[in-house]
């Protein structure tokens, strides 16, 4: 594994919310921030400031955990790399892994349940692996660690990572961004290493930014309205997250 580019998180936040605005979350308002999001102005404060409040309503507590020290690498991954990934530690994922997250094994681990129990996670694995030969883009795969040279775990993209395995190993994800966050006090971060430990800070974390958040999208910009096209967007927004 070998750094390439340093990233801004606006960069990072730009394209993990293009990825995500199919969702069910932006239907009300997608046309109305279409444009911000498919055609970013990285240079754009105040668009920076929308993007990741309309990335927070669905990741706000993924981005909590993640160290205040983080740095955002664009990587070269190569194929070897593969015996130092595990898969994220939380959600379907601890049925499949059964407390080995390492990724080989969990692959190995869904050829078995492919043939012998497939259900709608296998299958939704496997529709994956069925496309990845087409020309179309594959988004961000974002793994978390501490430098290059130590294990990492996939934060985003663990069913198109699983799907490579599957399908002959990590170079079908030619078409994919390869994306890490570095940081010296990464095992504080839950979903890199589950201990109780992460988990009590974890727990911190989600009563404190539950009442000191600021998400609420129409505030900011009925505050900036008046400059540039930004203010057209107050009269139609809502929280980044109900309570």
């Amino acid at each position: 594994m070998r750094k390439l580019r340093r990233l801004t998180e606006a960069e990072v936040i730009a394209e993990f919310l293009r990825g995500e605005f199919f969702q069910k979350e932006y239907d009300a308002d997608r046309d109305q921030f279409a444009s911000l999001v498919q055609h970013p102005n990285l240079t754009d404060a105040r668009e920076n400031e929308v993007r990741r409040i309309l990335l927070f309503r669905r990741r706000d507590t993924m981005w909590w955990e993640l160290p205040d020290d983080r740095q955002w690498w664009e990587i070269d991954f190569e194929p070897e790399d593969v015996e130092q990934v595990s898969v994220f530690p939380r959600a379907h994922w601890r049925k499949i892994a059964r407390g080995n997250f390492r990724a080989l094994d969990v692959a190995a681990r869904i050829r078995q349940l492919k043939d012998t129990e497939p259900d709608e996670f296998i299958k939704k694995i496997s529709d994956i692996c069925s496309n990845l030969s087409t020309d179309l883009p594959q988004g961000m795969i974002i793994l978390l660690g501490i430098d290059e040279e130590r294990p990492v775990t996939l934060l985003e993209g663990n069913h198109r990572f699983m799907a490579a395995l599957l399908a002959g190993g990590p170079q079908h994800l030619r078409n994919a961004r390869m994306v890490a966050v570095f940081s010296p006090q990464m095992e504080k971060c839950c979903w890199y290493k589950t201990s109780l430990l992460t988990l009590a800070r974890c727990l911190k974390n989600r009563i404190k930014h539950h009442w000191d958040r600021d998400t609420d999208l129409a505030r900011l910009l009925a505050a900036t309205a008046g400059t540039d096209d930004l203010g057209a967007f107050a009269g139609n927004t809502r929280p980044a997250k109900s309570k």
